[in-house]
C-alpha cells in the first residue's frame, strides 16, 4: 500500500493484539476460567481451607460465618450443586445440607 491511503501515514490495522499473536505469557482465559472467575473474589481463598474441609464430626461453624459475608456465596454454592461436591463446605452449606436442598428441588 502507498503511504498516501494512511489518514496519518499509519496504517488504520497497525495494532495486533499479542494474545492473537500468542505471545508466551499471554493468553484469552478460557470458558472454564470465566466461569470460575468469582473463585478469586471468594473469602474461603484467603483463609485456611482446612477450615471448609472439616473431619468427619468436626465443627462447620467457623467455614459458615466466613461463607455468611462472602460477595460470591451464591455463585459458590451454585458450582457445588452443578458439580455434585461431596466434600466440604460450599456456598455456607455442608454436604448433607446440600443434598437436601437438591432433593427438595426435584
Amino acid at each position: 500500500m502507498a503511504p498516501s491511503q494512511y489518514r496519518s501515514g499509519v496504517p488504520d490495522d497497525w495494532f495486533v493484539d499479542p494474545v492473537e499473536l500468542g505471545v508466551p505469557g499471554v493468553r484469552p482465559a478460557t470458558a472454564e476460567e470465566t466461569a470460575l472467575a468469582w473463585q478469586s473474589d471468594a473469602l474461603c481463598a484467603q483463609t485456611d481451607p482446612e477450615a471448609f474441609f472439616p473431619e468427619k464430626g468436626g465443627s462447620t461453624r467457623d467455614a459458615k460465618r466466613i461463607c455468611a459475608t462472602c460477595d460470591v456465596r451464591a455463585e459458590c454454592l451454585e458450582y457445588a450443586l452443578q458439580n455434585d461436591e461431596r466434600f466440604g463446605i460450599w456456598g455456607g452449606l455442608s454436604e448433607r445440607e446440600r443434598r437436601k436442598l437438591k432433593r427438595q428441588a426435584s
